[in-house]
């Protein structure tokens, strides 16, 4: 009988964090298949009950390696038989678990799954693409500039600047910069910006402002947070996971103390950037306030735990979240080569979702 699988880990920076969202969201489950996906890119089915300390070490004890096989009705083998999978859950942050291409992979063999297909997975990890789409939509934005080799010319706006990885989560390797020539030194020193990086203007006195949104079965918004800073300015890895075990960190305000205007302003933004981003499952939508001014910053696709403590108005525990997204999973077309699912139909929009909210 077909049920649910859950893949977790992967080849990225944030693979320890993915573990323990995979292992949050097999629990609440329960009858899954739980897919270890290491950091070598090899596959195995592991033990739902597991705790994360058992990956430490790599691949826990008694797990069975599988073979991955990208052709249609194969994918997950094991001695030679396909699982019977009906969705898959993707718990896995960072790097090409939440980039577009496990859900390339995923679409080659016609597996349903949670979350944005391939393209609007892709486009939610790239920092400068998903800033110009939110502002060619008239969305309110900070001007972002590409550092590619590290010998670019300054661009129009002024320091102090932020640096992010170009494609990347989970605050790593972003760092603050007070004139262009350090931000050129951070890009031929850092690792994390290898594969190229984005500055923007460094809004001191600012505010980071986060919630999640999910579109099934409606859409819906969370409660909203204002997560605290470190003394350098930056909503760090560190606060975001390693406090309270990945699931709250220290100095959250949860929820925010806004104005009910601001609170409007976020939600109308919310639906936009659903739309525009092509935002499905639960995801996790990041702003800057200052002044009462609100920017879009960034989109997490697959947000840590499924952001699941910040649905607390409304209140939905974390099982049900985790039942629905696989229900919406299973309810969506297979999405055969992102073109469509394999009856004909068309896929489904976030223009869909949208008109169904107005």
């Amino acid at each position: 009988m077909a049920k649910p699988a859950v893949i977790f880990g992967g080849p990225s920076d944030e693979h320890d964090i993915s573990i323990l969202t995979g292992l949050q969201v097999t629990r609440a489950l329960g009858d899954v298949h739980a897919i270890y996906w290491s950091k070598t890119g090899d596959w195995f089915e592991v033990e739902s009950d597991l705790e994360a300390a058992e990956f430490a070490d790599g691949v826990p004890r008694r797990s069975r390696e599988l073979t991955f096989v990208a052709t249609p009705g194969q994918g997950l083998i094991l001695k030679k038989r396909p699982f019977d999978i009906d969705a898959v859950i993707i718990a896995c942050h960072g790097g090409p678990g939440e980039d577009g291409t496990l859900q390339g992979l995923l679409d080659l063999v016609g597996l349903r799954y949670s979350g944005p297909g391939q393209a609007a997975s892709a486009l939610g990890m790239d920092k400068l693409a998903f800033g110009a789409a939110m502002a060619a939509a008239g969305l309110p934005t900070l001007p972002r500039a590409m550092v590619a080799t590290g010998e670019e010319p300054a661009p129009s706006f002024e320091g102090p600047f932020i640096v992010k990885p170009r494609f990347g989560g989970s605050s790593i390797g972003i760092e603050v910069a007070e004139d262009w020539p350090t931000v050129l030194a951070l890009k031929r020193r850092s690792a994390f910006l290898d594969q190229g990086a984005v500055v923007e203007p460094f809004l001191a006195a600012s505010r980071d402002l986060q919630v999640a949104v999910r579109t099934y079965p409606e859409w819906e918004l969370s409660a909203i947070e204002a997560p605290a800073r470190a003394s350098d300015g930056i909503y760090s890895y560190d606060q975001k996971y390693l406090a309270w075990g990945g699931e709250v960190s220290s100095g959250r305000e949860l929820p925010a103390v806004l104005e009910s205007a601001l609170e409007e302003v976020i939600r109308r933004l919310s639906v936009r950037v659903t739309e525009v981003a092509g935002l499905r499952g639960i995801a996790r939508i990041d702003y800057l306030e200052r002044d009462g001014e609100i920017v879009v910053n960034e989109v997490n696709t697959i947000p840590g735990s499924m952001g699941a403590y910040l649905w607390i108005d409304p209140p939905i525990g974390r099982e049900q979240l985790f039942r629905d997204l696989v229900e919406e999973a299973r309810s969506g077309p297979v999405r055969m080569f992102s073109v469509a699912g394999s009856d004909g139909t068309a896929l489904r929009s976030a223009g869909t979702i949208a008109s169904k909210l107005g």
